[in-house]
């Protein structure tokens, strides 16, 4: 019978090249900070409205892939490995439609920005940044589809290491174009972005390539060539696109919410003096790199959870998700005793700048306050997500953050006149009414499971 001691070294095994990856994602927003903080807060500002601006929408696009945790990992858990393979190609030809209408809604925003009230020394700087970047977006929905197939599949270790080595090209990247090396202009805060195209598609030809390899390698050891990858019917289905849809689409709602309103935060921080919107940036990377611990956690919850429930295994779901859920959790109490005792040399890694120094050691005092709940509603998602249920994050995170905690930010920050902190205080409160209200959903719903109830997804399997 499983437990969660039993479960606690299968775990680790997925969760660690998860856990790698997604703090790889993360560092590469990180590094770019970093590399522009020398010519400024307004070039720190830019950088980070411009990332999160972006993110906003790519992160939809992304985030639908998220049903293939689901869909591949019980198929996998079923040993119904031609379903997986199916499933890969209709996750390309999702993101091959969805690239179009993402791609428009980020030019249409680049085209608004003169008008959306930025400060007069971070609007030249931001429509530069961010017009480079949004080039990225087509390689990022590509790459989404082959990292949720591979996780599925328990093959982990390409994923990190892709992350890895393009935050290598990234740094590289960034000390070349922003500073002009080898011959190369020198592009400032433009140069950042250029980096970070590049090696976002690095990311995904790596991920190609580990995926032809992996699935060559596995049919050759199984003995049943004839049976691989390339050999699954590749067909437009529109059937199968709607479960991937039904699956995914709460998936990206619910993505799209919470990070949607971490942006939106963000550039109403570009509003503010540059030195508080800079402040903002750098303590969002910090809470964000502890957040991605949890994130990972939840992406491994919810591959194990899938497996298990695949196989028909009402203990090791049981145990998978809660084992999931400890190791998130504790991570977080640990990061947010990091951010109480030492923010200032935090902050530090970042920026010299004593403003800059002073508010952002404030905000990740405040960051400590919601690590608790940001960490549970992020690992809750996945293991959520491994039972087939991607709807309750969606509606909890849409009325916590969009009804409760961004207006009760905008009227703390610009009405009562809290600045930036104001915008903190929103953040979190929407954070912990998350947190709360999925452990709740969580608790009933394995409890149900495990005491003998159905998974139910949106629509019947599909073979």
């Amino acid at each position: 019978m499983s437990s969660v001691r039993t479960e606690f070294l299968p775990m680790l095994k997925i969760a660690v090249p998860v856990v790698m990856a997604e703090l790889g994602w993360m560092t590469m927003g990180v590094v770019d900070t970093i590399m522009v903080g020398p010519l400024g807060p307004e070039a720190i500002s830019a950088a980070g409205v411009g990332n999160s601006m972006h993110i906003a929408f790519a992160i939809f696009g992304m985030a639908v892939m998220l049903g293939l945790d689901t869909l591949v990992s019980h198929a996998y858990g079923a040993r119904d490995i031609r379903d997986c393979h199916r499933w890969f190609f209709d996750g390309l030809m999702l993101a091959g439609l969805m690239a179009v209408p993402i791609m428009t809604l980020l030019g249409l925003v680049w085209l608004a920005i003169p008008s959306l009230g930025f400060h007069g020394a971070v609007r030249p700087l931001l429509e530069t940044y961010y017009g480079v970047l949004l080039l990225s977006t087509p390689f990022l929905l590509a790459y989404a589809v082959c990292r949720r197939y591979l996780q599925a599949m328990h093959a982990v270790t390409p994923v990190m290491f892709a992350l890895v080595t393009a935050n290598v090209i990234n740094a590289g990247g960034n000390w070349v174009l922003i500073h002009g090396h080898f011959g190369f202009p020198a592009l400032g805060v433009a140069g950042s972005a250029w980096a970070t195209v590049i090696s976002r598609a690095y990311m995904l030809s790596t991920l190609l390539f580990a995926v032809w390899w992996i699935d060559r390698k596995r049919t050759r050891q199984a003995g049943i060539d004839g049976h691989g990858l390339w050999h699954v019917d590749r067909a437009f289905n529109a059937a199968r696109l709607r479960r991937l849809l039904s699956l995914g689409l709460p998936a990206a709602s619910q993505m799209g919410a919470e990070v949607g309103v971490f942006a939106l935060a963000t550039a109403m921080s570009g509003m503010l003096d540059p030195i508080s919107s800079a402040a903002h940036q750098i303590a969002l990377n910090m809470a964000g790199v502890a957040f991605m611990v949890p994130l990972g956690m939840g992406s491994a919850g919810a591959v194990r959870v899938g497996h298990a429930v695949g196989a028909r295994d009402r203990e090791r779901a049981w145990a998978s998700g809660w084992t999931a859920i400890l190791i998130g959790t504790g991570f977080v109490l640990v990061a947010a005793l990091a951010f109480v005792l030492i923010p200032r040399q935090l902050i530090g890694l970042f920026s010299k700048d004593a403003g800059v120094l002073s508010v952002g050691a404030s905000l990740l005092l405040l960051a400590a306050l919601f690590q608790l709940f940001d960490g549970l509603q992020g690992v809750i998602t996945g293991t959520l997500r491994g039972l087939g249920d991607t709807r309750t994050a969606m509606i909890v995170n849409l009325v916590a953050h969009w009804l409760i905690g961004l207006p009760t930010g905008y009227v703390l920050c610009f009405v009562i006149g809290w600045g930036v902190y104001g915008l903190w205080v929103g953040l979190s409160l929407g954070l912990i009414i998350v947190g709360v209200i999925l452990l709740y959903v969580w608790t009933q719903k394995i409890r149900d499971y495990r005491e003998g109830g159905a998974v139910r997804l949106a629509e019947p399997q599909l073979h």
